[in-house]
């Protein structure tokens, strides 16, 4: 798996931020090249292709400049921490995420909301390993603390709890830029993950273990982020 240098000049950088802008304002399909490029101030109209080649190439590079200071924030929360119950390991996964969120001008949660809206996990699939092995890592140490969960019912809720994580983000990012009233950071954490805990542990229903017998066997996704 190859992984995109993203280079340290201003004129990378801004396109980045900007595309992250356009995409989270209006889809992954509702942007070109060249409108990135005029958000990025560019006047060439071909410097994002000379940049990234490909849209494909430009939405893993986006992911790929947010992730380092994404995972640093996991392993100085993981070390400081040292999370063994459930609500502390999801919420050291969790929190540098919603954390994105509180940037000012940045649009990444919205980013990541359109990305899974538009069916483009894939670029989740290309990241470098070191992240998809961390993800791999979250997911086996949570589904050890889920006994009373039937595999793949077990998969899917951890994969759903991170998918709720950020989509509620990617709400309050929107709310925040827009301008409208947010309650405080803190308690939207805490109250966010009461509600995420819960549903992990929660058991299975009649219902839910009926429909399980019924199902086909299949994989489970967890979003790499």
């Amino acid at each position: 798996m190859v992984s995109i240098s993203v280079s340290t000049s201003s004129t990378k950088t801004e396109i980045i931020r900007a595309a992250e802008r356009l995409f989270a304002q209006h889809g992954i399909d509702g942007v070109s090249l060249r409108q990135i490029g005029a958000e990025a101030g560019n006047g060439n109209k071909s410097a994002v292709q000379y940049h990234f080649g490909t849209k494909e190439r430009l939405l893993q590079a986006i992911c790929e400049h947010r992730l380092p200071d994404i995972h640093e924030r996991r392993r100085m929360l993981v070390a400081r921490h040292r999370p063994r119950d459930l609500r502390s390991l999801v919420e050291c996964h969790l929190l540098p995420l919603l954390e994105q969120g509180e940037r000012e001008g940045g649009r990444y949660l919205t980013f990541v909301s359109m990305l899974r809206h538009h069916n483009r996990q894939d670029v989740f699939a290309r990241l470098p390993e070191e992240y998809q092995a961390s993800t791999r890592e979250f997911g086996e140490r949570v589904a050890a603390l889920l006994p009373h969960l039937l595999e793949p019912l077990r998969a899917h809720r951890i994969g759903q709890v991170v998918s709720f994580g950020v989509e509620a983000a990617s709400d309050r990012e929107r709310a925040r830029v827009n301008g409208y009233p947010v309650v405080p950071f803190a308690l939207h954490v805490a109250d966010l993950l009461d509600g995420l805990i819960g549903f992990l542990r929660a058991p299975a229903s009649p219902a839910a273990l009926a429909a399980l017998e019924d199902a086909e066997p299949g994989t489970t996704w967890l979003p790499y982020l």
